[in-house]
């Protein structure tokens, strides 16, 4: 790969492991300079050393915890002023299944402050940009679980902000050259597991996929356009299905009386 091909800076956070770091390989080789976001800073420089070496791109590393509000709006500031971005992946995720009624509160703040309220101001950082460079993408990881609340109504309650918030971005950026995608994992096997305090090993084999089937096909759906992206699912009209059916619920839930079945 060679400097002629640079296509701009792809921002990835959580890019010390896991989907992050396949990201990060995969956008390196694509031809982007990368800006590597996570907490873990030998891990994170590890990562950024082998692909600079590897593909000969500028790698940057930001070290920062996104439940941290200073270090949120650090990395805010740096990605802002960055005209070179063309390309935001919001991966960083922290999951568990937490009862409410017993949840650490301290916990589920961070959760929410990184699956949330992170991924939302980063988007608001580079949004401007790219938009008046007519050009770039935002890729919002969210999870199958924003459909299913199994895994707890904290986490799954954030997946699914995930999943409103970006369709709500794809409408915004209509009409320009900026593409919004969101990207729907299933169980995937990463270290993503382990520190949720799960085993992912108690699922069924033929329902995990790897990180980098994973992220090769959520590139694949982002060169097609692709406003959601679910890997695993084999079907694609059942998007549409979906879409189509929530709408027609939605279209039902205005009148200017209240539903008989409500008569006293």
């Amino acid at each position: 790969m060679s400097k002629t091909d640079n296509k701009g800076t792809a921002v990835i956070t959580g890019a010390s492991s896991g989907i992050g770091a396949v990201y990060a390989d995969r956008l390196a080789g694509q031809g982007y300079d990368l800006v590597l976001v996570a907490r873990r800073a030998d891990r994170l420089q590890e990562v950024a050393d082998k692909l600079a070496y590897a593909y000969g791109r500028k790698v940057k590393t930001i070290v920062a915890d996104l439940a941290d509000d200073n270090d949120v709006r650090r990395v805010e500031q740096a990605i802002a002023a960055d005209d070179s971005v063309t390309l935001l992946v919001n991966n960083a995720g922290l999951g568990g299944q937490q009862v409410v009624a017993t949840a650490d509160a301290d916990a589920a703040e961070r959760m929410i402050k990184v699956n949330v309220i992170a991924l939302t101001r980063l988007t608001r950082a580079v949004l401007p940009g790219l938009l008046a460079r007519n050009r770039g993408a935002i890729v919002n990881i969210a999870s199958v679980l924003a459909y299913e609340t199994s895994f707890g109504g904290i986490y799954s309650g954030t997946k699914a902000y995930v999943v409103n918030f970006t369709e709500g971005l794809h409408r915004e950026v209509a009409g320009t050259n900026v593409t919004v995608q969101v990207v729907l994992p299933g169980a995937t096997r990463t270290d993503f597991w382990e520190l949720a305090g799960s085993d992912i090993d108690q699922l069924p084999k033929e329902i995990i996929m790897t990180a980098d089937d994973l992220v090769d096909a959520a590139l694949v759906g982002l060169a097609r356009g692709e406003a959601v992206t679910a890997p695993a699912l084999a079907d694609e009209t059942k998007v549409a299905t979906f879409l189509g059916a929530r709408q027609a619920f939605y279209g039902s839930l205005h009148a200017d009386k209240p539903a008989a079945r409500y008569a006293a």
